[in-house]
């Protein structure tokens, strides 16, 4: 009777526990159920983020070359290009903040150096419009590497890096580039060799028997570059199709400056600074060639700095 009893209690808790568990998973399915509901119900207003691909034209040209959009692989390629860029927000932003900033001086020089102003979305392309160094060593807005910038006249040693001069590097770049359009024939082979170097396109060219860059299998990253250069032309010449909204007052302005050559060695750059009322911050992020605190000037040459205007100090 005892073993009777026992097994009937054992099976009253065994029937409790059960029950107990079945009454928990539906409080938790219900539960489940309402945030989902919620979830699913709130406003737009509180949840904006709505994920849409970025529209694509039919037609697209990039220095001045027609962009073949029928072919798939490369209408995919730049949608890839164009959904990072569109959500990848903080970077595109602050390409487009510094634009205003840089891209007057890239297109003066451009023009002056007659070659295509779509080429200015290779400084976004390689450096977002900053002064950085690659894990190569590649250094400035144009990614010179060391040898290559000293090819086309570039100064650079312990005190001086005109891979940083804006100017310079950009005419720099543009003789560069002016070459590899001769050597390849076209402005979107130019600029491939520009990313992955000459020798390594002619190779790839030579082995696939191919002369058209959308046509080439090559590395990602050299086979994404053009088309991310023509997703930057897109956004920034169709700012409101791609939904891009910035006041004008919240665009980086250029800084008003003046240039002084100077002719003499600058033994320390914060006593000149001290000595001609000039914030050494803003000397040397106006020339940011100056890799030191001290200019050694041989004779019979010059420097030209740029220093902040008055209003500007």
């Amino acid at each position: 009777m005892k073993i009777k009893n026992f097994a009937i209690f054992s099976g009253l808790i065994i029937c409790g526990l059960a029950a107990n568990a079945i009454c928990n998973i539906e409080h938790h399915q219900a539960v489940e159920k309402e945030i989902f509901q919620f979830s699913t119900n709130s406003s737009p207003l509180s949840y904006e983020n709505r994920l849409s691909p970025p529209p694509i034209p039919t037609t697209i040209d990039f220095c001045g070359e027609p962009v073949p959009i029928d072919k798939y692989w490369v209408k995919e390629g730049l949608d890839r290009e164009l959904i990072i860029q569109c959500y990848q927000q903080a970077r595109t932003l602050l390409s487009f903040k510094r634009s205003t900033r840089f891209f007057p001086i890239i297109e003066k020089i451009l023009i002056e150096e007659n070659v295509p102003v779509d080429l200015k979305y290779l400084c976004i392309a390689e450096s977002n419009l900053e002064n950085v160094v690659s894990p190569a060593k590649a250094a400035g807005f144009w990614q010179f590497m060391e040898s290559t910038g000293k090819n086309y006249g570039l100064e650079i040693n312990e005190q001086v890096d005109e891979r940083y001069h804006l100017e310079k590097a950009t005419r720099a770049a543009c003789k560069h580039l002016q070459k590899l359009k001769n050597q390849f024939g076209s402005w979107a082979l130019a600029a491939a060799a520009y990313n992955m170097g000459e020798n390594g396109l002619s190779k790839k060219l030579q082995e696939q028997q191919t002369s058209c860059y959308w046509d080439l299998y090559l590395n990602e990253e050299t086979s994404r570059y053009v088309s991310r250069c023509v997703a930057y032309k897109l956004i920034f010449e169709n700012p409101d199709l791609y939904n891009i909204r910035i006041n004008d007052t919240e665009f980086y302005r250029p800084i008003d400056y003046k240039e002084v050559i100077v002719d003499r060695t600058l033994e320390d750059l914060r006593i000149y600074c001290i000595e001609n009322n000039i914030l050494y911050r803003q000397l040397k992020e106006l020339n940011p060639w100056l890799r030191s605190s001290k200019l050694t000037i041989p004779a019979h040459k010059t420097f030209t700095l740029k220093v902040p205007e008055e209003s500007n100090r």
